[in-house]
């Protein structure tokens, strides 16, 4: 079997966490360069492969076909466009790009050169954000009218040294909103217009670590927010229709146990303990249910076997580059609003 080759262009915490062991157990793909800047961490989990210091040898490697760009926000349209005319198909870690316009750029040159480009939205593969799926897909809960999201976390210190504490790169708009506008935009679309709240909360923060955007859809209110300063996590999902509410808290437990250094795969991956199952109250067809709601198991290889089914079909992936770029105007027209203090149409 003919494998994809891959070269990493960076093995810090995405590299070592998720992109490297979802592509090890993935047959369609082998890893076979690493960029690594001055150390070597990835011979002991990839000794076969090559490591090398710059991106243009990345970029200049004949044996690689795809390249992920799992580096810093701030590179993502820089190293993107020279994998894209090198001739290299790209995976660009999330969020895409920081302006939608360069976001353009790039998506009309894949598209002119005939090149896979897709952005790592590996939480619609959340356990949680599937089941959800399923809920509204079957009208569990009648006609929806409310849903609210959260991806709070606490961290009340600013990383010294970071540039997700520099202004112009770290935002936790960019980096926790993208999931959240994302999973939103899978269940109900492009909105018709944002409005927002966004703040720095942080002793001595310089970017922002709080936000609050109401995304506009007819018929439902949607309501997403994370912070940096929530110490007490509430629900992170709020569901309420005309026949009943659903409710979830936790987090899906694949990235904990990707960091603890287990490779997916086994008929456990990916499932959530009973008690961290979402609690729904609700009337199935005038039976009324008011039980723990059992969470399907999240599947983050999901999405490097799509990957490779578009590269092997020459289709366009589930998570398309044009996706992700609305992401990315969601998050413009979010700060604008937050600007202006007025709703920003989409």
């Amino acid at each position: 079997m003919n494998k994809t080759g891959v070269g990493l262009a960076s093995f810090g915490l995405s590299g070592q966490v998720f992109h490297g062991p979802l592509i090890k157990v993935n047959p369609s793909f082998k890893i076979r360069t690493i960029l690594e800047r001055s150390r070597n961490i990835s011979e002991k989990h990839f000794p076969d492969a090559r490591i090398v210091r710059t991106f243009k040898e990345l970029t200049e490697d004949n044996n690689i076909d795809l390249i992920i760009v799992n580096t810093p926000d701030p590179y993502h349209y820089e190293m993107t466009l020279e994998a894209l005319l090198a001739g290299k198909s790209v995976i660009v870690e999330k969020p895409f790009v920081q302006d939608s316009r360069k976001g353009r750029e790039l998506i009309d040159l894949a598209n002119k050169k005939g090149l896979l480009l897709s952005v790592f939205q590996n939480r619609r593969w959340d356990g949680d954000f599937l089941t959800i799926q399923k809920i509204i897909e079957e009208e569990r809960l009648g006609r929806l009218v409310e849903y609210e999201a959260h991806f709070d976390r606490f961290r009340n210190h600013i990383q010294e040294n970071s540039w997700k504490e520099t202004p112009g790169s770290g935002s936790i708009l960019y980096n926790l909103g993208s999931h959240l506008i994302d999973q939103t935009m899978v269940l109900f679309g492009k909105p018709d217009n944002v409005f927002a709240d966004i703040r720095s909360m942080r002793t001595d923060s310089s970017v922002d670590d709080a936000f609050t955007i109401l995304m506009a859809y007819t018929g439902v209110k949607v309501t997403l927010k994370a912070s940096y300063l929530v110490k007490e996590a509430g629900p992170r999902f709020y569901l309420h229709g005309t026949h009943g509410s659903y409710l979830k808290h936790g987090i899906d437990p694949q990235e904990d146990a990707l960091k603890a250094g287990e490779l997916p795969g086994g008929e456990d991956w990916g499932k959530e303990k009973e008690s961290e199952w979402g609690q729904m109250n609700t009337e199935v067809r005038g039976n009324p249910f008011n039980e723990k709601y059992e969470t399907i198991p999240g599947r983050y290889t999901a999405y490097y076997e799509d990957i490779a089914r578009a590269l092997k079909e020459g289709t366009p992936p589930l998570v398309t580059a044009e996706q992700a770029n609305l992401v990315i105007r969601v998050i413009e027209a979010a700060k604008e609003s937050n600007k202006t203090g007025k709703r920003i149409p989409v």
